[in-house]
């Protein structure tokens, strides 16, 4: 792994987190180059053989540094807002590799997309249907569409982030695929290329996979029998990586091994779009004790990282690894309940957490932070948005600065009333 202990001193790739933290700043987010590259490459060697493109997930990390990586390897882009899609855009991808995700597409953001002349928009309702027809047509262009199928196949995985049940507002319910896409084959401007699907995030069996691939695969092949020309079929991602609380997770190579077995003689173009196991674990919030408060029941390890820089634990109750940036081995192990500075009882990373025992100004590292971190960071209690850092072998360069509290009171105006 790129991110590992030598000498007793975590590093990332050749470079010691303490030294980053000198140059950086605390807290802020570290990520591998090399961690990325060979995921990527799992993927794509996984999938030697088939005709599959693989979409990264932007919304798991969008720096443009990131995608720009990524895309120069190889890899397309699954973007979910006009936001991610003008990032992959200014990242190099290239539009022919870009598909275009989510349930709220706005006309300017079709327009966008049209114009750049991206894959394929994965299509989410009727309402969304009819209005990129309306759009296409008043610029003169043709949407190539999938539709995109709720399957109702629960993936067991946290309530905030499955996507594939009945309940769940994504997708086309299964009962009314037929209807939709005789719809689509009427409406001008719009072109049926494929179908797609998307089941949930953090998804650490097969079995859900299995269930969801074959209905797709029954599916294809009655909408080719019904005449309508699918050449491309897009299976989401959502494959769940190892967390501390995660009891099990599926390899990049027994996924595709699936895969391969489901669809190879579908003689459709594979789309796939992994963002969390191509990401999480590239990445550390490296961050400094700031306190160590005795209660009368707990001892808390106070960072100066907080919810506002990694929501994850606060959002869903995930749980990060916490490592000591230095080992020292004489020390004994003690509990904490690792929390954050913000005024908020949900601001916490980790109860209970074994640990040596740490001293205020001491470094740790929370682990698994390359996907949904930096993201989902906000300016709540008006805190400095974390920079992040790429790190390649022996070299370290700043690929989003920090935004400090000076840039957020700039933003700000005070009314004439």
């Amino acid at each position: 792994m790129a991110i590992a202990y030598q000498q007793q001193e975590l590093h990332i790739e050749q470079l010691a987190a303490s030294s980053l933290l000198q140059r950086y700043g605390s807290p802020c987010y570290v990520y591998s180059k090399q961690q990325f590259l060979a995921n990527f490459h799992a993927f794509e060697q996984a999938a030697t053989g088939l005709d599959a493109l693989i979409c990264f997930a932007v919304k798991a990390n969008s720096n443009l540094a990131v995608l720009s990586l990524l895309g120069k390897a190889g890899a397309g882009a699954d973007v979910v807002s006009g936001g991610e899609l003008r990032r992959a855009l200014a990242a190099g991808i290239p539009a022919e590799r870009i598909v275009y995700s989510g349930v709220g597409k706005n006309s300017a953001d079709m327009q966008l997309a049209l114009n750049a002349g991206i894959l394929q928009f994965n299509v989410e309702s009727v309402p969304e249907l009819e209005r990129l027809s309306r759009v296409a047509t008043e610029c003169g262009k043709v949407a190539a569409v999938a539709v995109r199928v709720n399957p109702d196949v629960d993936a067991g995985t946290h309530e905030k982030i499955a996507t594939g049940k009945a309940e769940n507002k994504f997708g086309i319910a299964w009962q009314q695929v037929d209807e939709v896409y005789a719809l689509a084959a009427r409406l001008p401007g719009i072109s049926i290329q494929g179908v797609d699907m998307h089941i949930g995030s953090q998804i650490t069996s097969l079995t859900p996979y299995r269930t969801a691939f074959e209905r797709m695969l029954e599916l294809v092949q009655r909408l080719q029998a019904m005449g309508h020309p699918i050449q491309t079929i897009d299976i989401g991602g959502g494959l769940g990586v190892l967390y501390p609380d995660t009891k099990q997770a599926v390899s990049i190579a027994d996924y595709m091994a699936l895969v391969r077995e489901v669809f190879a003689n579908s003689q459709c173009r594979l789309i796939m779009e992994p963002g969390r196991s191509l990401a999480a674990n590239t990445g550390v919030l490296l961050c400094q004790v700031e306190y160590i408060k005795q209660g009368p029941q707990k001892r808390f390890l106070i960072l100066d990282a907080a919810m506002n820089d990694l929501l994850r634990p606060a959002m869903y109750g995930a749980v990060h690894d916490v490592w000591p940036v230095r080992q020292v081995p004489e020390r004994e192990l003690v509990r904490y309940d690792v929390v954050g500075p913000v005024c908020e009882t949900g601001d916490t990373f980790s109860l209970g957490q074994l640990l040596p025992e740490l001293h205020a100004g001491e470094a740790v590292a929370l682990g698994q932070a390359g996907a949904y971190g930096a993201v989902m960071a906000s300016f709540y209690n008006t805190r400095a948005i974390t920079p992040e850092v790429l790190v390649s072998g022996n070299q370290s360069a700043l690929i989003r600065r920090r935004i400090e509290v000076d840039d957020q009171l700039n933003w700000d105006q005070l009314p004439d009333f």
